[in-house]
């Protein structure tokens, strides 16, 4: 690790950043600056006013994302502030950019205030076509997503719903590999931030196919005090409503005593907090994503030693790696071809399923795509795409009926 932290020192100082602005079009007559700048791009600007849409298609909104932090929940560096956040936001926009095709521009607002970076996002957004928020602490990060709903283009908040994404594609492969079904599983997730309450909320409600939506048979969430139950009088607003539809057994104790009969445990927490023991404890066939990083929860030689059957993780040096960049390109993408307002449940279903399908064969050691498949991206917007699309049948559809219903 060392050689690799000061390898990445060296790169960075010698690119002085990662990513750049370039000219789509040389500027190399007066002919060609009358039609880009003064007096012909005044044109454009009146055909927008006349009307908004028109900005898809003659400016960079049309393909390009802000990628939004305060710095408060960097990597597993912690809250390190805006600037410092710098390098990880570029490098987001450089994946943006690798496996999609699509513009990011780092945005690093200095303020811890929700209502600060509410504001700041709701003045800059009509230059872009989407905001991916980015390593943002919660609970923050849950009020200045839900804020932002209304915004007119889609507000995704990657910690969050890029992390259960991918979990989920990973999950539904894992359960064809145990031969378990995934409605039939107990699910443990230790660690109750933006990630672990986002994978909860996917598993409470996720599609065996195109009409069908159910939970799985128990869903048990712990933060650092043990599980998440009724009888807790310390819990946070976004832990309270995790109640509604986890630990309905009010099961006590910690992540020791929860994960005992488990199928799945989910770690988004912290390193080394899992032992062999608690592996062998599962139930027969555990699947162990144990997702901290640098540090999983358990290595994953000691998940396999201890009977795990599948071991998923964060990093890129073991199988199964569990990595946002599966998703958020394509989402994205998919997002900006049919020009969405939100990233609605459907569109986040729709990429999970994409993915996990990719693996037309999946073992043991391959339940999730490699992250550098760059063939992936296209294959997610296709299904968000067509996943908004139908979205909007169906709002029609509410319409027509609510209409026909005022009508009578």
């Amino acid at each position: 690790m060392e050689d690799i932290y000061r390898r990445s020192i060296e790169l960075h100082e010698k690119l002085q950043g990662k990513i750049e602005v370039t000219n789509k079009i040389a500027v190399d007559s007066t002919d060609i600056l009358s039609l880009v700048y003064s007096p012909g791009v005044a044109q454009p600007c009146l055909e927008i006013e006349k009307n908004p849409e028109r900005a898809y298609d003659m400016t960079m909104k049309g393909n390009t994302i802000a990628v939004v932090t305060n710095g408060t929940a960097v990597l597993g560096l912690g809250n390190i502030g805006p600037l410092a956040s710098l390098p990880v936001m570029e490098g987001k926009a450089m994946l943006f950019k690798k496996f999609a095709g699509i513009n990011a521009v780092p945005i690093c607002i200095d303020s811890t205030n929700p209502r600060h970076i509410i504001e700041t996002i709701t003045r800059i957004a009509p230059a872009f076509g989407g905001i991916n928020l980015e390593d943002i602490k919660a609970p923050e990060s849950f009020e200045i997503e839900e804020k932002l709903q209304d915004l007119g283009i889609p507000v995704f908040h990657d910690d969050q719903h890029g992390t259960a994404i991918v979990t989920l594609a990973a999950l539904v492969n894992a359960a064809k590999v145990t031969g378990k079904r995934l409605e039939d599983m107990k699910v443990v997730i230790n660690g109750a931030g933006a990630a672990g309450i986002a994978i909860a909320k996917l598993l409470r409600c996720f599609h065996i196919d195109s009409e069908l939506c159910v939970s799985v048979k128990q869903l048990i969430v712990c933060d650092s005090k043990g599980a998440i139950h009724r009888f807790r009088n310390d819990l946070n607003k976004a832990k309270t409503e995790l109640l509604k539809y986890s630990n309905f057994q009010d099961v006590k104790g910690d992540i020791h005593d929860v994960i005992k009969g488990a199928d799945v445990f989910v770690g988004v927490s912290k390193g080394n907090i899992l032992t062999q023991a608690d592996v062998k404890n599962m139930a027969p066939d555990p699947v162990i994503f144990a997702m901290a990083n640098p540090t999983p929860e358990i290595m994953p030689e000691d998940a396999l030693a201890a009977g795990a059957s599948i071991v998923g993780t964060g990093r890129s040096d073991y199988p199964n790696q569990i990595n946002n960049v599966l998703a958020f390109p394509g989402i994205f993408k998919g997002a900006l071809m049919a020009r969405a307002a939100t990233i609605s449940t459907e569109m986040k279903l729709a990429a999970a399923y994409a993915i996990a399908r990719s693996v037309e064969n999946p073992t043991k050691d391959m339940v999730i795509p490699s992250a550098l498949d760059t063939s992936l991206a296209d294959v997610v917007a296709k299904a968000v795409e067509q996943a908004v699309y139908k979205d909007r049948e169906m709002e029609k559809k509410i319409a027509a009926a609510e209409a026909e219903y005022t009508d009578d």
